[in-house]
């Protein structure tokens, strides 16, 4: 997938490469106050993982993936219970 652009936010989606990481550079800052939501990311590149952690923008929504939670310091999302 890709990066969608939107207002408030850029979301990362599906398994990213390298040639989104300069879009994803020059969003951020031209939105210094824009967040990054990463709850349908599958994988991403590290040139992307070097530009969130220079950047440092705040995670609205973090990845599945706990390695890439620990990677950016966030708190892995607790698996649901089945209902």
């Amino acid at each position: 997938m890709a990066i969608r652009y939107l207002k408030t936010h850029a979301a990362l989606e599906g398994h990213l490469g390298a040639e989104e990481a300069e879009g994803l550079l020059a969003w951020l800052r031209s939105h210094p106050k824009g967040q990054v939501h990463l709850g349908r990311c599958e994988s991403l590149h590290a040139a992307l993982l070097q530009t969130l952690l220079a950047l440092q923008p705040r995670i609205k929504a973090a990845p599945a993936d706990v390695w890439l939670c620990q990677a950016l310091g966030l708190t892995a999302p607790t698996p649901r219970s089945p209902t």
